[in-house]
């Protein structure tokens, strides 16, 4: 399978978040490769988005990687327990994102659910010793192509009342359309 480069990267999250659906993330882990399909993502899109750890324009230590070029991995802990997956999207100094919710298994991992944010980077391994990490080069994680065709149903995002009644409404939770490993 092809690598993902920046070009598919440098486009807006909204724009991404239907074309990412069916590609498979793949970790390189212990000399062995994990691998799965990507089936529900959530878009971050702009210092507008209420919802989003770059509202407002704010820039921090933890929100960085939000304003690096497309393809760089932005992950942060949630509940002091539950890694939270991102890829950033669009130019660099534009903060979007992509939350990767759940994937479905396809090779190394078919012991462990992923479907949620916190199970997938479990199931992955994933931690903070990837943030930053730019998945157009890194040789321990990467997305490739997947030419399966899905259906795309989208929705409103999880989790985000505190941002008011308009983002917590705004359908910008994407999904396969009838696979069980979209997060419940």
């Amino acid at each position: 399978m092809k690598r993902l480069g920046r070009d598919f990267f440098s486009r807006s999250a909204l724009i991404l978040a239907q074309k990412i659906l069916g590609k498979h993330v793949v970790r390189r882990y212990r000399g062995r490769k994990i691998v799965g399909k990507i089936v529900e993502v959530e878009a971050y899109y702009s210092a507008k988005d209420r919802a989003s750890h770059a509202y407002g324009g704010k820039r921090t230590k933890r929100n960085r990687a939000e304003y690096l070029p497309g393809g760089h991995v932005y992950i942060y802990l949630v509940y002091g327990m539950h890694w939270q997956f991102n890829i950033s999207t669009g130019p660099a100094g534009h903060p979007e994102c992509l939350l990767v919710r759940a994937v479905e298994p396809v090779k190394g991992f078919l012991d462990r659910a992923a479907s949620g944010p916190g199970k997938f980077c479990k199931a992955f391994h994933l931690n903070k010793s990837f943030y930053g990490e730019d998945l157009t080069r890194s040789k321990r994680l990467w997305l490739e192509e997947n030419k399966t065709k899905v259906k795309v149903q989208r929705g409103p995002r999880i989790g985000i009342d505190y941002a008011g009644p308009y983002w917590a409404k705004v359908l910008w939770r994407f999904w396969v359309k009838d696979n069980r490993y979209v997060s419940k």
